[in-house]
């Protein structure tokens, strides 16, 4: 039986703006389908640059992105993707259900079909009971998790977070790492997520990607080996502090050395 195509190959992908500033050095990075990698590090490291030359936002200077092994635009149509960015980017006068269904609307899905997906992410997402709310009637909290319903409303393979929860309080954050753990192994998606916590990247991830500014690279993939499901106990254990004492000492490492 053939191994499954990597669902995320990058290919001495790199960005060069056209200045001259290196944004990304030439990146060799290979996600299997069911991994949930996070990309950390500092800002100016790359890390969101990354993310939208995966997700075919963003054009590599030079090298390739596939998907599936098929390039990022070629595989859009039977590879789908989702992006949840920073900010919510709710419209705020439509409803939570019709934010939610606004992808399947461009896409021209037919209303009865679109509804009982809305519902069915919604519930998903804890929010079964806010559909007809507005995003100012919500908290931080809840306004993410319309983003990622409206993410996972499209039932994409592979979904691609861009530092989703940065601006929630830490109690709230955890919940929502912890939610997102659920869907992601419920939904069986490959994930790549950009923060930087190093607490987070230990918490939700199958592997971390550590990344350094100033040309932003890649200096290590470090493997997260401890089982899931993953919950608060894991927060507090030896095998979780010590992770997280190897990223710091890698991160620190990282910011005295320039390529």
């Amino acid at each position: 039986m053939n191994a499954p195509a990597p669902a995320i190959e990058v290919l001495s992908a790199e960005q060069v703006y056209p200045n001259g500033t290196r944004a990304l050095m030439p990146v060799d990075l290979t996600i299997q389908p069911g991994e949930f990698v996070t990309l950390l590090g500092p800002s100016g490291c790359g890390k969101s640059t990354l993310l939208k030359m995966i997700a075919g936002l963003l054009a590599p200077s030079d090298g390739r992105i596939l998907l599936s092994r098929k390039h990022v635009h070629d595989a859009q149509v039977d590879h789908r993707l989702s992006f949840v960015f920073q900010e919510a980017t709710l419209m705020p006068w439509a409803t939570v259900a019709a934010n939610v269904r606004l992808p399947l609307d461009l896409a021209g899905v037919p209303a009865v079909q679109g509804n009982a997906r809305v519902e069915k992410v919604l519930n998903m997402v804890g929010l079964g009971q806010f559909g007809q709310s507005r995003p100012r009637e919500l908290s931080g909290g809840m306004q993410m998790r319309v983003s990622i319903a409206r993410g996972l409303v499209t039932e994409p393979r592979l979904l691609l977070m861009d530092e989703p929860f940065g601006a929630l309080d830490e109690i709230t954050r955890n919940k929502l790492d912890a939610d997102l753990l659920e869907l992601w192994q419920r939904q069986q998606l490959t994930s790549v997520f950009v923060t930087h916590s190093i607490t987070e990247a230990v918490f939700l991830s199958t592997r971390v990607i550590v990344m350094a500014a100033r040309p932003g690279r890649v200096v290590e993939d470090l493997s997260i080996t401890a089982p899931y499901p993953r919950d608060d106990d894991f927060r507090t254990s030896l095998e979780f502090n010590e992770l997280v004492r190897h990223l710091q000492h890698s991160l620190t490492q990282a910011s005295r050395e320039t390529a």
